[in-house]
């Protein structure tokens, strides 16, 4: 995977191209090996449905590492990072992620805030492997209209 992507204006957000073996009788979609820089252990994977137009938004996590990829559907990912000591502090990272042509791995560590909302047609399938098993606790959120965080999810 050392093959990566343009450079988030995040630091720490990592976007990483990932595999797909098609033939006839359909696709294989790569994610995430333990071999991997990005791998730092495993916590849990789960996916997340999101319907067209929809917004998931915003959430952080204190100490959960995120990987996330799209294998199904679309959607426009937003991460902003409020760090207090980070050289990124204010910057905001959006993109596309999905299939067919952004079909990306992203790495958010802790302490970013992040939201996603669903593009196309159809639902769309976000898929999350984790470090830490969920905890809710862990994290916190915040509405997707909130002021604090200047993104607009209707453009």
């Amino acid at each position: 995977m050392g093959d990566f992507l343009k450079s988030p204006s995040v630091d720490g957000v990592v976007i990483s191209p990932l595999k797909i073996i098609t033939d006839e009788r359909g696709s294989v979609l790569h994610m995430l090996k333990s071999t991997e820089s990005l791998f730092d252990k495993f916590g849990e994977v789960y996916f997340s449905e999101i319907l067209s137009g929809a917004v998931k938004a915003w959430k952080k996590n204190k100490k959960l590492s995120q990987n996330l990829t799209v294998p199904v559907g679309m959607i426009n990912l937003a991460i902003y990072d409020d760090r207090r000591n980070s050289r990124t502090r204010g910057n905001l990272f959006d993109c596309l992620l999905g299939r067919p042509d952004h079909y990306y791995l992203i790495h958010i560590p802790p302490l970013l805030w992040y939201g996603f909302q669903g593009l196309g047609n159809t639902p769309s399938l976000v898929a999350n492997c984790t470090n830490l098993s969920h905890d809710p606790s862990e994290s916190e959120k915040m509405h997707p209209e909130s002021e604090f965080i200047p993104y607009n999810w209707a453009s």
